[in-house]
């Protein structure tokens, strides 16, 4: 019989109390079972000291930072005269093959990770934005997770699927969305070279990149239904807040994932357990 894993993560953990409170709930009261926490998110302490005292058993992820915020560390390669983050993907992609970037990118990384570490012991590592995929950043996160003991990296490999709602698709998200598949599925072919022989694992597949902004309960169904029936670990990615006003739709939506019932039991009658990293 297959042994297929699920793991729905909330990114962004930090980022907001609402976010923050998002999460408690859909914790408690919902099927998620992992977060991510930013480091340097303006809510950082309020999800320390607030929520997770009452998430124990919540699996703990390093949210990796270089997009948005304020930085940890001096990175004028990277941010602005006031230390705000302000490269743009691509930008980031050319720029990584740079040493000194890659330094100041290693720097900033190690204090957001030894922030955290300080807090609780994090079991996986992903980054806001995906940043990390790109291969010269990635080769980076190996060499910290393994000096920090920490297990597990997230490659962004999406297996291609639709769902039959045609405004999923009819709109200016979508191709973009798909761009960002075939972007980040190349980055996780050379991704998964950098981990072999590391010791570190790595999920098989990810759910989220193709409905970016479009995730609910029916992204996920037929996500899952179109993985094949063999041992996989299998990620989906939500930025769930439960309150949705000041926020967008989506943030909602993707709350509401977490307190589907009829979907939890959908989950478990394709076959995969509902888990973390931590219980892996």
């Amino acid at each position: 019989m297959a042994e297929k894993k699920f793991i729905l993560n909330a990114d962004d953990f930090g980022m907001t109390n609402d976010f923050n409170r998002a999460v408690l709930y859909a914790y408690g009261r919902g099927l998620l079972k992992s977060t991510s926490l930013c480091a340097n998110g303006p809510a950082f302490d309020n999800a320390v000291n607030e929520i997770l005292p009452e998430c124990s058993a919540l699996g703990i992820g390093v949210h990796l930072n270089i997009m948005e915020g304020h930085a940890l560390t001096k990175c004028h390669l990277l941010t602005d005269d006031s230390g705000m983050f302000n490269q743009g993907y691509l930008s980031l992609i050319f720029k990584a093959k740079n040493k000194n970037v890659q330094k100041q990118i290693e720097n900033e990384f190690r204090a957001q990770i030894e922030k955290i570490i300080s807090i609780t012991k994090p079991d996986h590592i992903d980054s806001h934005v995906h940043t990390h995929a790109i291969p010269e950043i990635f080769k980076i996160v190996v060499k910290l997770a393994k000096e920090y003991n920490i297990p597990y990296i997230r490659t962004q490999h999406e297996a291609f699927y639709t769902v039959p709602k045609l405004s999923k698709h009819l709109n200016f998200k979508y191709p973009i969305n798909i761009l960002k598949i075939l972007l980040l599925n190349h980055f996780t072919k050379i991704n998964k070279k950098q981990l072999e022989n590391t010791g570190l694992k790595t999920n098989d597949y990810l759910l989220g990149v193709g409905y970016t902004g479009m995730m609910d309960d029916m992204t996920v169904e037929y996500g899952l239904e179109a993985l094949p029936d063999e041992n996989c670990i299998a990620e989906a990615l939500i930025h769930p807040c439960k309150y949705n006003s000041n926020i967008k739709d989506s943030h909602y939506n993707e709350f509401l994932i977490t307190q589907n019932k009829e979907l939890e039991n959908k989950i478990y009658r394709l076959g995969f357990e509902i888990t973390n990293y931590k219980q892996l």
